[in-house]
């Protein structure tokens, strides 16, 4: 976990380091391997139930795995634009505001591996 406004491993860890423990074994190591959904779905449904719940804490991480995990940028404004009808106009707004910020900060990082990825993933549409 990492990112502006996201919490870091080591600062769960700091406050409490059975939840950082449970993060890192139990969430990534097991429930994110398990067959029956891909990394790629995994993500989107992810992406998905925090933009509902509006946690936007846990948003900057997950959208840099959605990207890392084959979800095009293009699909991540669409979730956000298909979810304000279901979960309500202020939540997607939360949500353009922290993949605004995130993609922004993204692009700056000209050295990160997931660039590439990113360019050749995106239609063009989006923030």
């Amino acid at each position: 976990m990492s990112g502006k406004g996201s919490l870091t491993s080591k600062a769960v860890r700091l406050v409490s380091p059975a939840l950082e423990k449970y993060s890192e074994d139990t969430l990534l190591k097991d429930v994110w391997k398990r067959p029956d959904l891909s990394p790629r779905d995994r993500s989107i449904v992810t992406v998905a139930a925090l933009i509902v719940r509006n946690q936007a804490i846990e948003m900057p991480t997950h959208f840099t795995f959605a990207l890392d995990n084959g979800v095009k940028p293009s699909e991540i404004s669409e979730i956000i634009t298909h979810l304000a009808f279901y979960s309500g106009w202020g939540n997607a707004m939360s949500a353009i505001a922290v993949r605004k910020r995130r993609f922004r900060q993204a692009w700056s990082h000209a050295g990160s591996a997931s660039i590439g990825l990113w360019r050749a993933s995106s239609s063009g549409r989006g923030c």
